[in-house]
């Protein structure tokens, strides 16, 4: 039987984009198919979001820089619903797919321990295991925050902790919990939601840039030997 009396879980929550996985601009590419079918307009995601932004966001951004006004009516719904029909197929033909450094013997060792990790991204939940599918990582988390749970990605980080307190029976070490990102806007949803932020500079930021955002830990890689969990 169980130590009634022992410590409660901390979590460690994950970004997919960067920090997990690279699709090699898959979803860039799905947005644009999606717009281009639906409104016959070239979009060129990067110019008008950046990294980390929430996948509906990202998606309303797009549609009033290129389009020049406000989605109506079920205009939203039909596009974020078209691109992630056509990310099936870019995540699983795109030629720079890669898993990040580190990350399969991270996981198998976490979940192996038996620790409580979980997804902290602003994909939609379905496009999130949709990317993880193609290297079958989806076996290692249990619960998540999504881009389609919340406008913020502060938000998000929150109802990761939320969803990890259910799956520990209600019971979590919220200050001994971590989230691991590769971008400033991963050290600052972590810090807004009360958690200490592992910066990972396998994306498009340095560790010297992710310190100076505020990281509590920066690594090059998730293979480097002094992760802090």
């Amino acid at each position: 039987m169980a130590d009634s009396g022992s410590a409660p879980p901390a979590a460690l929550l994950l970004d997919i984009d960067g920090t997990l996985i690279s699709t090699g601009g898959a979803s860039d590419r799905a947005w644009r198919r999606a717009f281009l079918e639906l409104h016959g307009v070239d979009v060129n995601v990067p110019e008008y979001t950046g990294k980390g932004v929430p996948d509906p966001e990202v998606g309303l951004e797009c549609f009033r820089g290129a389009i020049g006004r406000d989605p109506e009516g079920d205009e939203m719904a039909k596009l974020i619903m078209l691109r992630q029909r056509y990310l099936v197929a870019e995540v699983e033909t795109s030629p720079g797919y890669r898993v990040m450094p580190g990350v399969e013997a991270l996981l198998r060792r976490l979940t192996g321990e038996g620790r409580l990790v979980g997804l902290i991204t602003g994909n939609t939940e379905p496009a999130a295991h949709i990317k993880l599918a193609r290297a079958d990582l989806n076996r290692y988390f249990a619960f998540g925050g999504y881009g389609s749970d919340a406008d913020e990605r502060v938000d998000v980080c929150r109802k990761a902790l939320d969803r990890a307190a259910r799956a520990a029976g209600g019971r979590l070490d919220r200050d001994g919990s971590i989230a691991v990102g590769d971008t400033p806007l991963d050290v600052e949803a972590g810090h807004g939601a009360a958690v200490k932020v592992l910066g990972v500079a396998t994306g498009e930021y340095s560790v010297e840039q992710l310190r100076d955002a505020g990281a509590d830990w920066a690594v090059a890689t998730l293979e480097a030997d002094n992760l802090p969990f």
